[in-house]
């Protein structure tokens, strides 16, 4: 049976809080231990945050020791309206004269007489599309190499306009339809879905009603001139774009040229009474954000070390990598690499020459005129950042800041090394808390253990002092 224990309550001896203090006393090893692995997970963390901060670093240099930052180009027209461009970064610096004589066009049709509306009936039967080229006459058509003509069928009962219209598009024949409501009533509209001269199309019909080529049923929607059928009407041709550049005549199937000069895209837009001059210069503006973005990304590593590493003489407290030796050789390696020079080019050695003027507290201050005037000696500037020399004297700027932030994350670097090493330090003082944490459920259960003998011991002999009292009480009444 289950017995009701309360230390204490016979002998009057506090047990909880005798083995309470004498527990705070066995825990203090532990809360030590604690306490180091506190400040070991507050180094971890921190190096974790300064990992962040030179990889954001290293990223910035890499950009600047990279290729398309230094050949990225911009594009502008005198007549963005008519003809504009992109570049993908490999077009070289250069000017162009567009002039376009025709844009590209897709073959539209139309039926010339309107139904009351897009519910009435149309008729039934078959509809083959063919894509390809019509003659300038239209006497002849040439399927497109490689399509196969498309057929439509249109069951008896479902003929409507907007069946019709619908059955066309499900069918992706390379053309598509709409319904053109106007006061005359609703009438299907046919255009290619690709421009250029090849994408025509021609329509047949075999009507169920047995005559294909009247005015009547579903042969109102044939289109076949060179073979005697032709009661849609053609609004508009299908047609190549036209234009010159710099004079050399180009044609095209779409009205966006990607394959006419290396690294530039072309859109036209409109006919030109006069050519459109397109300028190709070196997009300085995005080689400035890329200098500027590694300034900033510098400058955050380095407030980020003075932190890690600061004391305060006014609180007595000091940075969580304060005198850490690694983060200690990562700011030296940073100070002495900013503040040398470089051999990569002939007209700037020094961070300061192109305006990145190193500060007192280890950060670098954008000079814009300074910054302005090497923008605008662009070779001596990609040489000066971007330049290897496989570890000469002559490695460019963001050549030397991205190997020295590759080093420091690679597997075997300082930062990463130092990384696992506090892991390893945490894991080893969990290991040593779990173990302490169960020597002290030992230690405090066998005190409770002795305690509670010592209370029942002591409940024990106050209960016999008690009866002996009784006994000699009785014995002598006169003392009563």
């Amino acid at each position: 049976m289950a017995t009701i224990s309360s230390p204490g309550v016979g002998s009057g001896l506090d047990v909880n809080g005798i083995v309470s203090q004498l527990m705070a006393l066995e825990r203090r090893p532990l809360q030590q231990l604690e306490q180091q692995r506190s400040q070991v997970q507050a180094e971890l963390s921190a190096f974790g945050r300064l990992q962040g901060a030179v990889s954001t670093m290293r990223d910035a240099a890499r950009r600047l020791a990279d290729a398309p930052t230094w050949t990225a180009t911009t594009v502008t027209s005198s007549n963005t309206a008519a003809v504009s461009a992109t570049s993908s970064g490999v077009a070289p610096p250069g000017s162009y004269s567009v002039a376009v004589a025709r844009l590209a066009a897709a073959q539209t049709l139309s039926m010339p007489t309107a139904l009351p509306t897009a519910n009435d009936n149309l008729g039934s039967g078959t509809l083959t599309i063919t894509l390809g080229t019509w003659a300038g006459n239209l006497a002849s058509f040439t399927p497109r190499a490689g399509s196969t003509p498309v057929s439509v069928t249109i069951a008896a009962g479902n003929g409507s306009l907007a069946s019709v219209r619908d059955a066309i598009n499900a069918a992706g024949a390379g053309v598509s339809a709409s319904i053109v409501n106007d006061a005359s009533g609703a009438r299907l509209a046919l255009r290619s879905t690709s421009t250029g001269v090849e994408h025509g199309f021609r329509l047949t019909v075999t009507d169920d009603d047995g005559t294909h080529a009247d005015a009547a049923g579903l042969s109102r929607l044939a289109y076949d001139p060179a073979g005697g059928a032709a009661q849609m009407t053609r609004t508009l041709a299908a047609a190549n774009a036209e234009a010159t550049i710099n004079g050399v005549a180009v044609s095209s199937a779409t009205n966006t040229l990607t394959d006419v000069l290396d690294g530039l895209t072309l859109r036209l837009a409109q006919v030109t009474n006069a050519p459109v001059d397109l300028a190709v210069a070196r997009d300085s503006a995005a080689v400035r954000k890329q200098v500027t973005d590694f300034s900033t990304a510098y400058n955050d590593l380095v407030r980020l070390l003075r932190e890690l590493t600061a004391f305060d003489e006014a609180t007595r407290r000091a940075g969580a990598l304060q005198g850490d030796s690694a983060t200690v050789s990562l700011m030296r390696q940073l100070r002495n690499l900013v503040g040398g020079q470089s051999q990569a080019s002939a007209a700037f050695q020094r961070l300061a020459d192109i305006g990145l003027e190193p500060q007192r507290d280890g950060t670098l201050r954008v000079v814009d005129s300074r910054l302005d005037g090497a923008l605008g000696r662009h070779d001596e500037l990609r040489a000066f950042f971007s330049r290897n020399a496989e570890g000469s004297a002559s490695d460019g700027f963001g050549v030397l800041l991205r190997g020295l932030g590759d080093g420091a994350l690679a597997s075997d670097g300082v930062l990463t090394t130092r990384r696992e090493g506090l892991q390893q330090r945490i894991q080893r003082s969990s290991d040593g808390i779990a173990r302490m944490e169960d020597r002290l459920q030992l230690v405090e259960r066998r005190l409770r253990e002795q305690y509670t003998r010592l209370d029942g011991q002591v409940a024990a002999l106050s209960g016999l002092q008690n009866f002996v009292s009784q006994q000699l009480q009785a014995m002598n009444p006169q003392r009563r």
